[in-house]
């Protein structure tokens, strides 16, 4: 969809040179009170499951144990951290990757790539349009979902999907983000990793 792509380039351009300020001074805090590095980086898939590398600031302390493991999410959570999540400021270097044409303002989130082979058919049917920065799934539960209900909820925005509907997402997704709604998981900091209905184990993402 042309309109789609020159509103979210025109949008994340302006947003992303407003929210700099902020972006500067998160960045600083990270690097203070989170150490280096300042960003979290990982290879995601997008459209059609292409590979392209995602951008958010850290919410984890680099803590680990004694044979250079990392440790549980639990002990590496800071408050500062949970701030970051709670208010979706973590997610702000994501408008570069918009800017770039890796993501859109709106659709599924992209996931990990060892996801891509364990999908059903219809679960894969999420990278037939480029994975958002917020989608349907996030506005209708986000972390309280099962990776069921997510994968359902980015189907039915695959089958639904339009310019009016970005829009009622971007202003849901905002009076979420004020109410730092759904940011957990059954009292988890991260959603734990999707394995296939198998055995499950958290994951920032």
């Amino acid at each position: 969809m042309r309109l789609k792509r020159c509103f979210d380039l025109v949008t994340s351009l302006i947003a992303f040179l407003v929210l700099l300020p902020i972006m500067a001074v998160t960045a600083i805090l990270v690097r203070i009170k989170l150490g280096s590095p300042v960003l979290f980086t990982q290879v995601r898939p997008g459209l059609h499951a292409k590979p392209f590398r995602i951008y958010k600031f850290r919410t984890m302390a680099d803590l680990r144990d004694k044979d250079g493991q990392l440790l549980p999410e639990e002990q590496r959570t800071v408050p500062f951290g949970t701030f970051l999540r709670r208010f979706s400021l973590d997610e702000l270097p994501q408008l570069y990757n918009v800017i770039k044409g890796d993501l859109s303002l709106v659709g599924p989130r992209p996931l990990l790539m060892k996801y891509v082979p364990i999908y059903s058919a219809e679960q894969a049917r999420r990278h037939e349009v480029r994975p958002g920065i917020t989608g349907w799934a996030q506005i209708n539960g986000r972390n309280r979902l099962t990776w069921e209900e997510k994968f359902a909820l980015d189907v039915w925005y695959v089958d639904h999907r339009s310019f009016l509907l970005d829009l009622l997402i971007l202003c849901k997704t905002v009076l979420k983000v004020f109410r730092s709604e759904d940011v957990n998981h059954s009292g988890h900091v991260t959603m734990h990793e999707f394995q296939g209905n198998s055995q499950k184990r958290a994951v920032e993402q």
